[in-house]
């Protein structure tokens, strides 16, 4: 598996595990910097697992973790979380507060002792709430929301919290084809707050280019790290794809490298035709059953598209 040259997270011999059972590892893997990287894999096969060991929720059994280029054992807390945010599955929020409430939260590592909110906290909450179309919702209580409507305003928290790395476990989760779509075009883009732009500002304050103003620098991209569940969603808006299968990396490269038909019936137990979007030039996994095949056999139809709009797979040993 092709190490990449700069990568904002770089495990190394890495085994994580609840109890005596071993349910990640060993792995050896370089996540790249200012890209979005979506990890796929059947349920159980250790993806969340991953993710926690990221964060520190999950202290690793063997192995280093470092996150743009520092070890995240003996990492203060406040400091790691101005670097990390983390949506985690299923959030609760307490009862009683509000939409606003809880994405202010996302400020606590940005505060002083105090706990004072400054006019940068002020903005970067009612940013997050903007971006996520949240700001009729911001005084209703959280319990009010539907699931999407909750699964957004956690994202806001975690937008507000403006760091250079993000992971998302299940970030669609309760989100109807549309929302899920827009999500993660919006994750995707987010700028990282920590690299100034041309102008001198941060990114996350720096005003967007207009047309008619000339070419603009785009700012540098966050790292986002998200697991997903939906394989065209992740083809759809990842960069970097890596595939899991019993708590090992079965492959790693971009969707296009991953998502064949060979990995996916490796991983997946999946018969599946892969093609290209003719608009955005990603794969798209197209399902297949041993009826749909036997069918089209009998019609007389083709059970395969046609050789100019398939993706040949990538050979298995540049993936590993």
């Amino acid at each position: 598996m092709a190490a990449h040259p700069n990568p904002a997270l770089t495990l190394r011999g890495v085994t994580l595990g609840y109890g005596e059972r071993t349910v990640v590892g060993p792995v050896d893997l370089d996540i790249p910097a200012a890209q979005t990287t979506a990890i796929i894999g059947a349920n159980g096969c250790g993806k969340s697992t991953l993710l926690r060991g990221l964060t520190r929720q999950l202290p690793l059994r063997s192995g280093t973790v470092e996150v743009l280029g520092r070890s995240v054992e003996g990492w203060p807390a406040r400091d790691y979380a101005r670097t990390v945010a983390l949506l985690p599955q299923s959030p609760v929020a307490p009862e009683g507060m509000s939409v606003e409430q809880l994405v202010d939260r996302g400020r606590h590592p940005h505060r002083g002792w105090f706990g004072s909110s400054s006019r940068m906290d002020t903005e970067a909450v009612a940013r997050a709430l903007e971006l996520t179309d949240l700001v009729e919702l911001a005084r209703r209580d959280i319990t009010e929301l539907s699931g999407g409507q909750r699964q957004r305003a956690w994202l806001a928290l975690v937008l507000a919290q403006q760091t250079p790395v993000i992971l998302l476990d299940e970030p669609t989760s309760y989100l109807d084809l549309s929302h899920q779509v827009e999500l993660m075009d919006l994750v995707r883009s987010l700028p990282d707050p920590t690299v100034p732009t041309t102008a001198g500002t941060t990114a996350s304050t720096a005003p967007s280019s207009t047309a008619g103003q000339g070419e603009t620098e785009r700012p540098r991209r966050a790292t986002v790290v998200a697991v997903l569940h939906e394989l065209n969603l992740a083809a759809r808006t990842a960069d970097h794809v890596i595939a899991m299968a019993d708590g090992q990396v079965a492959a790693a490269g971009t969707p296009t490298e991953v998502l064949t038909p060979d990995l996916l019936l490796e991983v997946f137990g999946l018969d599946a035709d892969v093609v290209r979007d003719p608009l955005l030039g990603h794969p798209v996994v197209l399902p297949r059953t041993a009826a749909d095949r036997a069918s089209a056999q009998e019609r007389g139809l083709v059970t395969e598209p046609p050789s100019g709009d398939t993706l040949p797979s990538a050979p298995r040993e540049d993936l590993r």
